[in-house]
Protein backbone atom coordinates (compact mmCIF):
# COMPACT_ATOMS: atom_id res chain seq x y z
CA UNK A 1 0.00 0.00 0.00
CA UNK A 2 1.66 3.10 -1.12
CA UNK A 3 1.81 6.44 1.55
CA UNK A 4 -0.82 8.35 -0.43
CA UNK A 5 -3.69 5.76 -0.23
CA UNK A 6 -2.69 5.37 3.43
CA UNK A 7 -3.28 9.30 4.26
CA UNK A 8 -6.06 9.09 2.35
CA UNK A 9 -7.81 6.67 4.29
CA UNK A 10 -6.36 8.27 7.55
CA UNK A 11 -8.37 11.31 6.43
CA UNK A 12 -11.34 9.75 5.67
CA UNK A 13 -11.47 8.04 9.07
CA UNK A 14 -10.59 11.49 10.99
CA UNK A 15 -13.87 12.53 9.57
CA UNK A 16 -15.53 10.13 11.98
CA UNK A 17 -17.16 12.49 14.55
CA UNK A 18 -18.59 10.06 16.80
CA UNK A 19 -19.24 6.20 16.83
CA UNK A 20 -21.65 5.09 14.19
CA UNK A 21 -21.90 8.38 12.57
CA UNK A 22 -20.61 8.90 9.08
CA UNK A 23 -20.59 12.09 7.25
CA UNK A 24 -21.35 11.52 3.68
CA UNK A 25 -18.56 12.23 1.74
CA UNK A 26 -19.27 14.99 -1.47
CA UNK A 27 -20.70 13.42 -4.72
CA UNK A 28 -18.10 13.54 -7.77
CA UNK A 29 -20.09 16.76 -9.03
CA UNK A 30 -19.06 18.71 -6.07
CA UNK A 31 -15.77 16.70 -4.81
CA UNK A 32 -12.34 18.16 -5.09
CA UNK A 33 -10.64 18.06 -7.70
CA UNK A 34 -7.87 15.67 -6.43
CA UNK A 35 -11.23 13.14 -5.91
CA UNK A 36 -9.56 11.82 -2.65
CA UNK A 37 -12.61 12.04 -0.41
CA UNK A 38 -14.77 10.59 -3.00
CA UNK A 39 -12.38 7.51 -3.90
CA UNK A 40 -11.72 7.08 -0.30
CA UNK A 41 -15.79 6.43 0.12
CA UNK A 42 -15.89 4.04 -2.73
CA UNK A 43 -12.84 1.79 -1.85
CA UNK A 44 -14.32 1.24 2.13
CA UNK A 45 -17.04 -0.14 1.49
CA UNK A 46 -19.18 1.49 3.55
CA UNK A 47 -22.85 1.62 3.74
CA UNK A 48 -24.72 4.69 2.40
CA UNK A 49 -28.52 5.64 1.88
CA UNK A 50 -29.69 6.01 -1.55
CA UNK A 51 -32.95 7.75 -2.59
CA UNK A 52 -34.44 6.93 -6.02
CA UNK A 53 -35.84 9.76 -8.59
CA UNK A 54 -38.14 8.80 -10.73
CA UNK A 55 -40.62 10.60 -12.89
CA UNK A 56 -43.75 8.58 -11.93
CA UNK A 57 -44.73 10.83 -9.17
CA UNK A 58 -43.93 14.92 -8.13
CA UNK A 59 -42.23 14.78 -5.49
CA UNK A 60 -39.64 12.23 -6.48
CA UNK A 61 -38.41 13.81 -8.84
CA UNK A 62 -41.20 14.30 -11.99
CA UNK A 63 -41.76 17.97 -11.22
CA UNK A 64 -37.94 18.15 -12.29
CA UNK A 65 -39.28 16.28 -15.70
CA UNK A 66 -39.69 19.12 -18.57
CA UNK A 67 -43.14 18.63 -20.30
CA UNK A 68 -42.59 18.95 -23.89
CA UNK A 69 -45.65 20.91 -25.71
CA UNK A 70 -46.00 20.40 -29.65
CA UNK A 71 -44.80 23.44 -30.74
CA UNK A 72 -47.83 23.70 -33.69
CA UNK A 73 -51.48 24.72 -32.62
CA UNK A 74 -54.06 22.54 -33.71
CA UNK A 75 -57.50 24.58 -34.97
CA UNK A 76 -60.27 23.62 -36.79
CA UNK A 77 -59.65 24.55 -40.47
CA UNK A 78 -61.86 27.93 -41.65
CA UNK A 79 -63.80 28.12 -44.60
CA UNK A 80 -62.32 30.56 -47.10
CA UNK A 81 -64.36 31.47 -50.05
CA UNK A 82 -62.17 31.25 -53.22
CA UNK A 83 -63.95 33.94 -55.45
CA UNK A 84 -60.14 35.76 -54.95
CA UNK A 85 -58.69 32.74 -57.03
CA UNK A 86 -61.02 33.55 -59.97
CA UNK A 87 -61.60 37.49 -59.73
CA UNK A 88 -59.57 39.89 -61.70
CA UNK A 89 -57.75 41.49 -58.72
CA UNK A 90 -55.66 44.95 -59.02
CA UNK A 91 -53.38 46.37 -56.45
CA UNK A 92 -54.27 50.33 -56.09
CA UNK A 93 -52.37 53.46 -54.94
CA UNK A 94 -55.92 55.22 -53.19
CA UNK A 95 -59.22 54.64 -51.49
CA UNK A 96 -60.16 56.52 -55.23
CA UNK A 97 -59.80 53.59 -57.60
CA UNK A 98 -62.44 53.98 -60.83
CA UNK A 99 -62.37 51.60 -63.52
CA UNK A 100 -63.93 53.02 -67.01
CA UNK A 101 -66.19 49.95 -68.88
CA UNK A 102 -66.98 50.57 -72.56
CA UNK A 103 -70.92 48.92 -73.50
CA UNK A 104 -72.17 48.68 -77.42
CA UNK A 105 -68.54 48.95 -78.91
CA UNK A 106 -68.38 50.86 -82.21
CA UNK A 107 -71.63 50.44 -84.56
CA UNK A 108 -70.59 50.15 -88.41
CA UNK A 109 -71.85 49.49 -91.99
CA UNK A 110 -71.53 48.42 -95.03
CA UNK A 111 -70.94 50.87 -98.30
CA UNK A 112 -70.17 51.26 -102.01
CA UNK A 113 -66.86 52.27 -102.62
CA UNK A 114 -67.43 55.76 -103.77
CA UNK A 115 -70.97 56.05 -101.53
CA UNK A 116 -71.13 58.91 -98.96
CA UNK A 117 -69.81 57.49 -94.96
CA UNK A 118 -72.39 58.28 -92.57
CA UNK A 119 -71.23 59.18 -89.11
CA UNK A 120 -71.39 55.84 -86.98
CA UNK A 121 -71.98 56.31 -83.60
CA UNK A 122 -69.50 56.20 -80.53
CA UNK A 123 -69.05 53.69 -77.65
CA UNK A 124 -70.79 54.23 -74.20
CA UNK A 125 -68.83 54.74 -71.15
CA UNK A 126 -69.60 53.27 -67.76
CA UNK A 127 -67.64 54.18 -64.65
CA UNK A 128 -67.18 51.13 -62.08
CA UNK A 129 -65.80 52.72 -58.19
CA UNK A 130 -65.56 49.37 -56.18
CA UNK A 131 -66.68 50.11 -52.78
CA UNK A 132 -63.32 50.23 -50.11
CA UNK A 133 -63.41 48.46 -46.50
CA UNK A 134 -61.10 48.16 -44.26
CA UNK A 135 -60.43 45.08 -42.03
CA UNK A 136 -58.87 45.61 -39.04
CA UNK A 137 -57.96 43.34 -35.77
CA UNK A 138 -56.19 44.13 -32.68
CA UNK A 139 -55.49 41.42 -30.43
CA UNK A 140 -53.02 41.31 -27.54
CA UNK A 141 -50.37 39.08 -25.62
CA UNK A 142 -48.14 39.69 -22.35
CA UNK A 143 -44.54 40.07 -22.88
CA UNK A 144 -44.23 36.76 -20.38
CA UNK A 145 -46.22 35.14 -22.24
CA UNK A 146 -44.27 36.12 -25.50
CA UNK A 147 -41.22 35.35 -23.54
CA UNK A 148 -42.27 32.33 -22.27
CA UNK A 149 -44.59 30.40 -24.33
CA UNK A 150 -43.27 27.37 -25.84
CA UNK A 151 -44.58 28.28 -29.49
CA UNK A 152 -43.92 31.39 -31.49
CA UNK A 153 -46.44 33.36 -30.15
CA UNK A 154 -46.15 36.56 -32.70
CA UNK A 155 -46.38 34.13 -35.83
CA UNK A 156 -49.49 31.97 -34.45
CA UNK A 157 -51.23 35.15 -34.17
CA UNK A 158 -50.08 36.70 -37.54
CA UNK A 159 -51.60 33.63 -39.34
CA UNK A 160 -54.84 33.67 -37.37
CA UNK A 161 -55.02 37.34 -38.46
CA UNK A 162 -54.49 36.43 -41.94
CA UNK A 163 -57.11 33.60 -42.23
CA UNK A 164 -59.42 35.36 -40.55
CA UNK A 165 -59.18 38.52 -42.88
CA UNK A 166 -59.39 36.03 -45.51
CA UNK A 167 -62.96 34.49 -44.40
CA UNK A 168 -63.95 38.10 -43.77
CA UNK A 169 -63.13 39.60 -47.26
CA UNK A 170 -64.35 35.98 -48.98
CA UNK A 171 -67.82 36.36 -47.34
CA UNK A 172 -68.02 40.05 -48.77
CA UNK A 173 -67.29 39.05 -52.68
CA UNK A 174 -70.36 37.02 -52.41
CA UNK A 175 -72.95 38.81 -49.96
CA UNK A 176 -71.13 42.11 -49.36
CA UNK A 177 -73.50 45.15 -48.99
CA UNK A 178 -71.07 47.78 -50.29
CA UNK A 179 -71.12 50.12 -46.71
CA UNK A 180 -67.54 50.12 -45.59
CA UNK A 181 -66.80 46.43 -47.55
CA UNK A 182 -66.79 45.16 -50.73
CA UNK A 183 -70.18 44.77 -52.47
CA UNK A 184 -71.05 41.25 -53.20
CA UNK A 185 -71.84 39.91 -57.06
CA UNK A 186 -75.54 38.62 -55.50
CA UNK A 187 -76.02 41.79 -54.53
CA UNK A 188 -76.38 42.91 -57.11
CA UNK A 189 -79.47 43.66 -58.94
CA UNK A 190 -80.90 40.86 -60.99
CA UNK A 191 -83.60 40.32 -64.06
CA UNK A 192 -84.37 37.12 -66.51
CA UNK A 193 -83.77 39.25 -69.75
CA UNK A 194 -81.03 39.10 -72.21
CA UNK A 195 -78.06 41.17 -72.35
CA UNK A 196 -79.00 43.41 -74.98
CA UNK A 197 -82.02 44.30 -73.18
CA UNK A 198 -81.00 44.11 -69.59
CA UNK A 199 -79.14 47.59 -68.22
CA UNK A 200 -75.78 47.37 -67.21
CA UNK A 201 -75.13 46.30 -63.59
CA UNK A 202 -77.73 44.13 -63.68
CA UNK A 203 -76.80 40.23 -63.90
CA UNK A 204 -79.42 37.84 -65.71
CA UNK A 205 -81.05 34.94 -63.41
CA UNK A 206 -82.76 31.97 -64.90
CA UNK A 207 -85.29 30.05 -62.67
CA UNK A 208 -84.67 26.58 -61.73
CA UNK A 209 -88.54 25.18 -63.18
CA UNK A 210 -89.65 25.57 -58.96
CA UNK A 211 -89.75 27.12 -55.99
CA UNK A 212 -86.64 26.16 -53.87
CA UNK A 213 -85.82 23.22 -55.89
CA UNK A 214 -84.98 21.76 -59.33
CA UNK A 215 -87.88 21.11 -61.85
CA UNK A 216 -87.48 18.43 -64.21
CA UNK A 217 -84.90 17.40 -65.56
CA UNK A 218 -82.24 19.51 -63.89
CA UNK A 219 -79.40 18.83 -66.18
CA UNK A 220 -81.29 21.08 -69.02
CA UNK A 221 -81.72 23.84 -66.71
CA UNK A 222 -77.91 24.14 -66.14
CA UNK A 223 -77.39 23.35 -69.76
CA UNK A 224 -79.33 26.67 -69.97
CA UNK A 225 -77.30 28.31 -67.15
CA UNK A 226 -74.75 27.59 -69.45
CA UNK A 227 -75.90 28.55 -72.86
CA UNK A 228 -76.87 32.23 -71.49
CA UNK A 229 -73.43 33.06 -71.00
CA UNK A 230 -72.25 34.11 -74.33
CA UNK A 231 -69.05 32.63 -75.94
CA UNK A 232 -66.24 35.29 -75.64
CA UNK A 233 -67.06 34.71 -71.94
CA UNK A 234 -67.29 30.69 -71.81
CA UNK A 235 -64.03 30.94 -72.36
CA UNK A 236 -62.63 30.50 -68.62
CA UNK A 237 -66.03 30.65 -66.65
CA UNK A 238 -67.12 28.32 -63.78
CA UNK A 239 -69.71 27.47 -61.75
CA UNK A 240 -69.78 29.10 -58.21
CA UNK A 241 -72.17 26.94 -55.13
CA UNK A 242 -71.38 25.86 -51.74
CA UNK A 243 -70.94 22.25 -50.71
CA UNK A 244 -74.94 21.45 -49.66
CA UNK A 245 -75.84 22.51 -53.64
CA UNK A 246 -72.83 20.27 -55.03
CA UNK A 247 -73.92 17.59 -52.78
CA UNK A 248 -76.96 17.66 -55.11
CA UNK A 249 -75.83 18.52 -58.41
CA UNK A 250 -72.90 15.64 -57.93
CA UNK A 251 -76.08 12.65 -58.14
CA UNK A 252 -77.56 14.39 -60.96
CA UNK A 253 -77.89 11.84 -64.23
CA UNK A 254 -78.54 12.29 -68.27
CA UNK A 255 -81.01 10.06 -69.91
CA UNK A 256 -78.44 7.45 -70.74
CA UNK A 257 -77.39 7.22 -66.96
CA UNK A 258 -73.77 9.21 -67.37
CA UNK A 259 -73.50 11.51 -64.32
CA UNK A 260 -73.09 15.22 -65.11
CA UNK A 261 -70.10 15.68 -62.72
CA UNK A 262 -66.29 14.75 -63.85
CA UNK A 263 -64.32 13.82 -61.12
CA UNK A 264 -60.79 15.50 -60.92
CA UNK A 265 -58.40 12.58 -62.58
CA UNK A 266 -54.64 14.70 -61.81
CA UNK A 267 -53.83 16.57 -59.08
CA UNK A 268 -54.16 20.47 -59.08
CA UNK A 269 -57.11 20.15 -61.51
CA UNK A 270 -60.26 20.90 -60.42
CA UNK A 271 -63.26 18.47 -61.26
CA UNK A 272 -66.04 19.30 -63.88
CA UNK A 273 -69.72 19.88 -63.90
CA UNK A 274 -70.82 20.36 -68.04
CA UNK A 275 -66.94 20.60 -68.91
CA UNK A 276 -66.31 23.80 -66.66
CA UNK A 277 -64.57 23.63 -63.43
CA UNK A 278 -66.63 23.91 -60.38
CA UNK A 279 -65.48 26.21 -57.33
CA UNK A 280 -66.54 25.34 -53.93
CA UNK A 281 -67.88 29.03 -51.77
CA UNK A 282 -69.19 28.13 -48.54
CA UNK A 283 -70.41 31.61 -48.69
CA UNK A 284 -72.69 30.86 -51.40
CA UNK A 285 -76.63 30.25 -50.27
CA UNK A 286 -78.26 26.75 -49.36
CA UNK A 287 -81.14 26.03 -51.71
CA UNK A 288 -84.36 27.59 -51.01
CA UNK A 289 -87.09 29.66 -52.24
CA UNK A 290 -85.77 32.21 -54.43
CA UNK A 291 -82.45 31.67 -53.37
CA UNK A 292 -79.70 32.34 -55.86
CA UNK A 293 -77.48 29.72 -55.10
CA UNK A 294 -75.45 29.13 -58.38
CA UNK A 295 -73.24 31.14 -60.26
CA UNK A 296 -71.59 30.66 -63.51
CA UNK A 297 -69.88 32.89 -65.34
CA UNK A 298 -66.46 34.31 -66.28
CA UNK A 299 -65.09 35.81 -62.84
CA UNK A 300 -61.58 37.38 -64.35
CA UNK A 301 -63.95 39.26 -66.71
CA UNK A 302 -66.55 40.17 -64.13
CA UNK A 303 -65.79 40.39 -60.48
CA UNK A 304 -63.09 43.23 -59.39
CA UNK A 305 -61.30 43.56 -56.38
CA UNK A 306 -58.90 46.34 -55.93
CA UNK A 307 -56.79 46.63 -52.89
CA UNK A 308 -54.53 48.92 -51.31
CA UNK A 309 -52.02 46.55 -50.17
CA UNK A 310 -51.40 43.46 -48.48
CA UNK A 311 -52.38 42.87 -44.86
CA UNK A 312 -49.92 45.04 -42.84
CA UNK A 313 -49.34 43.65 -38.49
CA UNK A 314 -47.74 46.54 -37.27
CA UNK A 315 -46.52 45.44 -33.38
CA UNK A 316 -47.18 48.05 -30.91
CA UNK A 317 -45.13 47.39 -26.97
CA UNK A 318 -45.74 50.65 -25.91
CA UNK A 319 -48.94 51.86 -25.69
CA UNK A 320 -50.99 48.80 -23.64
CA UNK A 321 -47.54 48.34 -21.18
CA UNK A 322 -47.14 45.53 -20.48
CA UNK A 323 -49.31 43.97 -23.21
CA UNK A 324 -47.79 44.14 -26.57
CA UNK A 325 -50.62 45.13 -29.14
CA UNK A 326 -50.86 43.35 -33.01
CA UNK A 327 -52.77 45.75 -34.93
CA UNK A 328 -54.01 44.52 -38.11
CA UNK A 329 -55.43 46.43 -41.28
CA UNK A 330 -56.47 45.31 -44.88
CA UNK A 331 -58.27 48.26 -47.22
CA UNK A 332 -59.96 45.88 -49.87
CA UNK A 333 -63.02 46.66 -52.19
CA UNK A 334 -64.63 44.90 -54.84
CA UNK A 335 -67.85 44.91 -57.06
CA UNK A 336 -69.31 43.49 -60.56
CA UNK A 337 -67.06 45.18 -63.60
CA UNK A 338 -68.99 43.10 -66.24
CA UNK A 339 -72.77 42.22 -65.49
CA UNK A 340 -72.82 40.11 -68.56
CA UNK A 341 -70.05 37.89 -67.62
CA UNK A 342 -71.55 36.38 -64.52
CA UNK A 343 -74.95 34.35 -65.18
CA UNK A 344 -77.49 33.35 -61.90
CA UNK A 345 -79.68 30.66 -60.70
CA UNK A 346 -82.64 31.50 -58.94
CA UNK A 347 -84.48 28.50 -57.59
CA UNK A 348 -88.38 30.00 -58.56
CA UNK A 349 -90.88 28.87 -60.50
CA UNK A 350 -90.47 32.01 -62.82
Amino acid sequence: MSDTTIEALEASFGAVETAGAVVRPMLAGAREPSGAAFEGFLRSGASVEMKAFTGVSGDTGGFAIPREIDAEIDATLKSISPIRSIANIVTVGSAGYRKLVTTGGTPSGWTAETAARAETGTPTFVEIAPPMGELYANPSASQAMLDDAVFDVEAWLANEIAMEFAKAEGAAFVNGSGTNRPKGFLQAPTANTGDTVRSFGTLQYLASGAAGDFAANPQDRLIDLVQALRGPYRQGAAFVMNAATLARIRKFKTTDGQFLWSPSLTAGTPATLLGYPVIEAEDMPDIAANSLSIAFGNFKAGYLIAERSETVILRDPYTNKPFVNFYATKRVGGCVSNSEAIKLMKFSAS
